[in-house]
């Protein structure tokens, strides 16, 4: 509303709500990754369910350009796309899966996973992004909310070589998500995506070779999930993602990963059986506070 009590234009409403429809769908397909992805580590190699995922996304989007006739950029902008792929895609989930193999548990990933929205702030100031006072705040309060949703999963028996590991994966999706959003958001989705996803396969596939001899189960215990975490989670959390760095700044896009903790522990609690309590509640409304705190547009002046 202004000051006069006017409403927002119907055009600027609707963008709004489009942008948050388009947020919230993001934020709900990409924490169904992390219970299919506990679903099909059970049965398989945590890299090489990554190569996996990777390689048959790649192939998703490959026939989806071919089929639409996409134009392929310069090289020069294929090779942003790879610099993303490797960062969005092989450091960060191949870092956080590594983390989890030497110990980690999942309340540490999920709080470091939470920190990215703070990382992300701090790499786009130094870059020159201009943060206001109510931003931060978001920032602040969302990620108290994650260590809420948390807190009962987190000991303090980590090995320092797991926290390593889960550093490097939020460094990984923090740069890989500026860098995407400076260099190689332009570019048609479905072209961009094939080259993200062809070199995290490669970059992974050496990793899944030597330390998991490349072992999944040949069930449907494993390739259920799988077919999710490709089909739902790799193409439809993907572009979503590839949307939102296109049309946010990314500081917006980031704050959205407070809630993935919160969101992913309500799911756990309806389809996995975990534990769900008040403090997890709190933790969520902390969270919700927090991002719209952060994402919120700040009222020009004169305006309420």
């Amino acid at each position: 509303m202004t000051s006069s009590g006017t409403a927002l234009p119907p055009s600027t409403a609707d963008a709004r709500g489009a942008a948050g429809g388009v947020g919230m769908a993001f934020v709900l397909v990409w924490c169904t990754g992390y219970i299919a992805g506990t679903l099909a580590v059970a049965h398989g190699g945590p890299l090489t369910t990554l190569v996996l995922r990777f390689g048959l996304t790649t192939l998703v989007f490959a026939l989806l350009a071919l089929v639409g006739r996409a134009s392929w950029p310069a090289r020069r902008e294929l090779g942003h796309s790879a610099v993303v792929g490797a960062l969005l895609l092989a450091l960060q989930f191949g870092g956080m899966y590594i983390g989890l193999r030497l110990g980690a548990t999942a309340g540490v990933a999920a709080l470091a996973t939470g920190s990215m929205p703070l990382v992300v702030a701090l790499l786009a100031l130094a870059g020159g992004e201009r943060l206001g006072g109510g931003q931060w705040s978001g920032l602040a309060i969302g990620f108290c909310g994650v260590a809420m949703v948390v807190a009962d999963r987190v000991d303090g028996a980590t090995p320092p070589l797991a926290w390593l590991a889960l550093g490097a994966s939020v460094l990984g999706i923090s740069l890989g998500t500026l860098y995407q959003k400076r260099h190689a958001s332009r570019l048609d989705m479905r072209v961009g995506l094939t080259v993200q996803n062809a070199t995290a396969t490669l970059l992974v596939l050496p990793l899944a070779i030597v330390l998991e001899g490349v072992h999944f189960e040949r069930s449907a215990a494993f390739l259920l999930p799988l077919a999710w975490l490709v089909g739902v989670n790799s193409v439809g959390g993907f572009a979503l993602l590839f949307v939102l760095i296109r049309r946010g700044a990314a500081t917006k896009v980031a704050a959205l990963f407070f809630l993935m903790p919160p969101v992913t522990a309500v799911m756990g609690w309806l389809w996995l059986g975990e534990h769900l309590t008040l403090l997890k509640g709190a933790g969520f409304a902390c969270a919700a506070a927090g991002v719209w705190l952060a994402t919120r547009r700040a009222a020009p002046p004169g305006r309420a």
